[in-house]
């Protein structure tokens, strides 16, 4: 290192990868300490984690045709609103509905299933090991699976239901229970229509095979009272053609009906979203075009069957029926153009929630209109055949009005019996919109824990915190701990001292250059001493070198020692003078007695001889406190401490003074400008940089008496590991011999 301080020094803050290597290395042990703690715990949580199996049943969904709200009404609108139909459908099977269909489910096969011990998630934990698993309640079962994973493929129609249990077992039965409990629901809501017209059907079919029985009972009464009486073929032609037209109102009146009850539904169902809405669709099936239509198609059709009815020649009726055909196709397809305008329109200024249901609303008044026109028409026959019904003679009335119960009565039950069978075909037929692609299958192998990926997880992890701790230690550590710290702030480093091994075990150790001469802090106390005397060019005028700190416990008074002892060792005659006035330390390195000392002297109870002591290293002395006084201060500032300094220059060839910290009181100050030179001890991780800076400031006076900063407790291995090698080499003994060499290389910059 050069004697004096460079002309440049390093200001720049930015950090180096050599400064990122360096922190490492200093908080080697808790990097260390806390990557193989992390590292220890996530191998433990590893090796005891539950495995968890994990099966998966897969669905594909698809728009209903036909439904109430999602039935595409355009073809070039089929695909209209698809991902909002899965989103429907999987709030659909996440709702508490679907959960509680699947935990009756689970809890009448964990009720049939022999083995309990299959399963995990909906039993109780049990305290005593080998106990039966307890079933827990339905509320805790439905809580339970509220964390099945359900989730749509991105693009698809395809939904996954994915169990995780500790049971392989359970994981696959309660995916499947999850996906069939949601095709049920699914299928009873899509066949709801169908159950409706089925169920009054059924009621009526029951009823009309009543009324038949009721018929057939009253008709052979009567013919076993009157005896057997033949009608004429008028009257048989007649009451034939009056039941099949009171056949078709009766149909017809079952169709406006069930018309009316789908009618009503739809109608509440859009009330509650827009009831304006519904008022305008009504008046628009009920407008007098519509209307004047629907009459004229239900006229022609009335018209086109009694003609069937009176012309029995074949021939004739394929003719009668090509004709009233053909208007009757006319008039529908007008019928269907205004309703294809209709219906566009609607779509285009209908919310988009309610459009659907709009167009099923319109669509049906318009099939109620038109039935109930039917049902009107056909009355009208029925009543215009009952006048020529009831002009019979009155001897066969009474036969022919039992007659024609029976035979419409019967007309009418296999009418209602064929279309219950229609409607219950059509309930089995008409599918779900849940298809079940792939059923969740028992898994072999866990898929959690990954224990590798935990190990390595947690290993990083705790490298991350190790850095961590080491990076936010560095940030708000602004203690010294290189010279590099030092140089920054413009400030001259003269040495450093490293650690002294042993010395907290033994103050034997504290005076080094005297008990291990050939020690490495001994030959940095050698390299100092060489740099204080070229620190200055008049070097005859730096004979009293004061030694102070920032602040207590930095080691200025080991440096105070073993740097008199170092003078001494080279020949010249040097004193150490303790003006710690106020926590005296040097008689215990001395092993001493403190009184009488430097104050004693002071207020003349003792001579300068008696109060100087002759150290077992040649060439060294030195004077202790002596009494504490109440005003150190006053005393280090007098005239006579002035003279005392002079008189002891003229018999020592080098005087070092220790004395308090600068920080704390003013006594350093004082002494700093009645000595030749100043030093400042810093202690590496112990020193705030600010307090450094505010201590040097304080020694910076007029004088100029201040020589630099010595770093002391540097430990050579944290901060110059490669370096420290060397250092070792040249200074360790060889033989018994010194062969430490006057270390010149030590540089601090």
């Amino acid at each position: 290192m050069n004697n004096s301080q460079p002309d440049v020094l390093r200001t720049d803050e930015s950090k180096t990868l050599k400064d990122y290597l360096n922190l490492i290395r200093v908080n080697i042990v808790p990097i260390v300490l806390i990557s193989l703690t992390s590292l220890i715990i996530s191998i433990v949580y590893s090796v005891n984690a539950i495995n968890i199996y994990k099966s998966t049943t897969v669905l594909k969904l698809s728009k209903p045709k036909g439904s109430i709200l999602e039935s595409p009404l355009m073809p070039e609108f089929s695909d209209f609103g698809s991902d909002r139909f899965i989103a429907n459908e999987i709030e659909i099977l996440k709702s508490y509905s679907v959960r509680e269909k699947v935990a009756k489910t689970l809890i009448d096969t964990f009720n049939t299933v022999q083995d309990k011990s299959k399963f995990a998630i909906i039993v109780a934990k049990e305290d005593e090991e080998g106990a039966v698993p307890k079933l827990k309640n339905i509320n805790a079962i439905i809580k339970a699976i509220s964390g099945v994973s359900i989730d749509q493929k991105r693009g698809l129609d395809i939904v996954e239901i994915s169990v995780e249990s500790p049971s392989p077992y359970e994981a696959a039965l309660m995916a499947n229970v999850y996906a069939d409990a949601y095709r049920s629901i699914n299928l009873y809501y899509n066949r709801q229509q169908m159950i409706n017209v089925k169920d009054f059907l059924e009621d009526q079919r029951r009823e009309k095979l009543n009324d038949l029985n009721d018929s057939e009972n009253r008709l052979r009464l009567y013919q076993e009272k009157g005896g057997i009486v033949a009608l004429p073929e008028q009257a048989n032609a007649l009451i034939g053609q009056l039941t099949d037209f009171e056949s078709q109102k009766n149909a017809a009146k079952i169709e406006l009906t069930i018309a009316e009850n789908n009618l009503k539904e739809y109608r509440s169902e859009l009330e509650k979203q827009n009831p304006r809405l519904k008022d305008y669709l009504e008046s628009l099936a009920g407008e007098p075009y519509f209307l004047s239509l629907q009459t004229q198609i239900a006229q022609l059709k009335t018209q086109k069957d009694i003609a069937l009815a009176n012309n029995p020649i074949a021939q004739k009726k394929d003719e009668i029926v090509r004709e009233f055909d053909t208007k009757i196709a006319d008039l529908q397809a007008k019928v269907d153009l205004e309703i294809k305008k209709k219906r566009a329109g609607i779509f285009a200024s209908s919310p988009e929630e309610i459009r659907l249901l709009s167009q099923k609303l319109f669509e049906e008044e318009v099939k109620y209109q038109s039935v109930r026109a039917s049902y009107t028409e056909l009355n009208k026959i029925v009543n215009d055949y009952e006048r020529k019904f009831n002009q019979l003679p009155n001897r066969t009335i009474d036969l022919a009005r039992l007659q024609r119960e029976q035979s419409a009565f019967e007309k009418l039950y296999l009418l209602v019996e064929q279309k219950y069978q229609e409607s219950v075909i059509n309930e089995q037929s008409t599918p779900g919109n849940v298809l079940i692609v792939d059923q969740a299958r028992i898994p072999i192998t866990h898929s959690k824990p990954n224990r590798t990926l935990i190990v390595i997880v947690g290993f990083v992890l705790g490298l991350g915190m190790a850095f961590g701790f080491a990076f936010v230690r560095a940030y708000f550590d602004t203690t010294i701990k290189t010279p590099e710290d030092i140089q920054k702030r413009n400030i001259n480093v003269l040495a450093w001292i490293p650690q002294i091994e042993g010395v907290l075990l033994d103050k034997e150790y504290e005076f080094i250059v005297y008990k291990k001469p050939n020690s490495i802090p001994s030959e940095a106390f050698r390299a100092l001493r060489t740099r204080i005397q070229f620190s200055k060019i008049e070097q005859e005028k730096l004979k009293t070198i004061l030694v102070t700190s920032s602040t207590p416990q930095e080691g200025k008074t080991t440096i105070s020692v073993n740097l008199a002892g170092s003078f001494a060792n080279s020949g010249k005659k040097t004193l150490i003078l303790d003006c710690d006035l106020r926590k005296p330390r040097l008689h215990t390195v001395f092993k001493a007695k403190r009184y009488p000392g430097f104050v004693d002297h002071f207020f003349g109870q003792a001579t300068i001889e008696e109060i100087t002591r002759k150290s077992d290293l040649d060439n060294l002395y030195y004077i202790t406190a002596g009494t504490i006084p109440p005003n150190p201060s006053e005393i280090l500032g007098s005239s006579q401490m002035q003279d005392l300094l002079v008189k002891l220059k003229e018999e020592y060839d080098m005087i070092v003074i220790d004395s308090p910290p600068i920080i704390a009181v003013t006594d350093s100050e004082i002494l700093s400008s009645i000595t030749d030179g100043t030093l400042l001890v810093t202690s590496a991780n112990t020193t705030e940089i600010e307090l450094m800076k505010m201590s040097v400031d304080l020694l910076s006076h007029e004088r100029a008496t201040f020589l630099g900063v010595i770093l002391n407790n540097f430990t050579y291995r944290s901060g110059y590991g490669s370096y420290y090698k060397y250092y070792y080499y040249y200074s360790k003994p060889k033989d018994g011999k010194d062969k430490s060499r006057n270390l010149k290389t030590l540089k601090t910059s």
